[in-house]
């Protein structure tokens, strides 16, 4: 974690980049904002660039317009969209490995699989352009208010130069190493994170068939050892079954895909993530996709044995 201190007027000059100002990229781009930093901003959705642009960001709908900035971040949805904002489509050299200069750094926040991430470092390498792997831990609530986590890993000078910025998005940074050991850090903390989901809605459950109140339960959990911070965040969700999304059933099947890949590319058995991403499957195909992931509990309550209930 770091412990020094640094300002982001003592960051690169000239403008920042950003690709993908969705529910994440917004927060995070509007705190460089908010700083006095220049954005410019690039989103194939245009209601997404017209809200920062509102904001004070400056709007491009080219990736070539980037050309001028040492230092670009991005937020995208997944594998397929970094690899195009990277690599390019048609025509031949439309991506940001071709368009960047050399000596350019390129901060990649998504949550991507650690085999799309090696392709893309290969590719920046290739034309000595730095590639900081800078996933993000936290919720858009967080983001809000720079109280996010980043998990940075790449080459350290690119950490240094782009610490500064990084401290205004965030209340707490890590820098982990000289590869892709960020990405595989996000995979461990979704991994916990997905899973607390699925065994508090199954003990929840089986005590509701026992009885027991809901809000009596999470009472006396939130009492006890077992009790973490996410569960405490989503207390009065649970409590009331208002699984509006945080993170949908959508986003955890993504991300749970990606834990189940990378533990088969790795050799690892993972037995529990792979059960846990069929229950996220079965409750989006029950109508929670777009449900807050902590839906579980309700799409397992569904499945119970009817009159079950005392």
């Amino acid at each position: 974690m770091t412990t020094q201190s640094r300002t982001p007027s003592e960051a690169r000059a000239g403008p920042v980049g950003w690709i993908g100002v969705g529910k994440m990229g917004a927060p995070m781009a509007g705190n460089l904002l908010k700083s006095g930093i220049d954005v410019v901003v690039s989103d194939t959705v245009t209601a997404n660039g017209d809200a920062m642009k509102a904001r004070g960001a400056r709007i491009v709908e080219k990736l070539a317009s980037f050309d001028d900035c040492q230092t670009v971040f991005s937020t995208l949805p997944n594998d397929a969209a970094l690899l195009s904002v990277v690599l390019g489509d048609e025509p031949e050299g439309s991506g940001l490995a071709d368009i960047l200069a050399p000596g350019s750094i390129l901060v990649e926040m998504s949550t991507v699989s650690p085999h799309c991430s090696s392709q893309i470092a290969d590719a920046l390498a290739a034309r000595d352009i730095d590639y900081l792997r800078a996933p993000i831990s936290g919720s858009t609530a967080l983001a809000e208010t720079a109280s996010v986590t980043i998990l940075a890993s790449g080459r350290q000078s690119a950490w240094d130069a782009t610490l500064p910025w990084l401290r205004v998005m965030s209340s707490r940074q890590f820098y982990l190493g000289g590869g892709d050991e960020a990405r595989f850090m996000k995979l461990v903390l979704n991994t916990m994170v997905g899973a607390t989901s699925s065994v508090l809605s199954e003990a929840l459950v089986l005590g509701e068939t026992g009885g027991l109140d809901r809000r009596t339960m999470m009472e006396v959990i939130c009492e006890s050892a077992v009790v973490s911070p996410l569960i405490k965040y989503k207390v009065d969700a649970i409590e009331t079954n208002d699984f509006a999304p945080a993170f949908s059933v959508a986003q955890m099947i993504k991300d749970f895909s990606l834990i189940t890949e990378a533990g088969q590319n790795n050799g690892v058995p993972m037995f529990n993530a792979n059960l846990i991403l069929q229950q996220y499957i079965a409750a989006a195909n029950s109508g929670l996709e777009k449900s807050d992931f902590f839906a579980l509990v309700q799409w397992l309550r569904d499945m119970s044995r009817p009159g079950a209930y005392k």
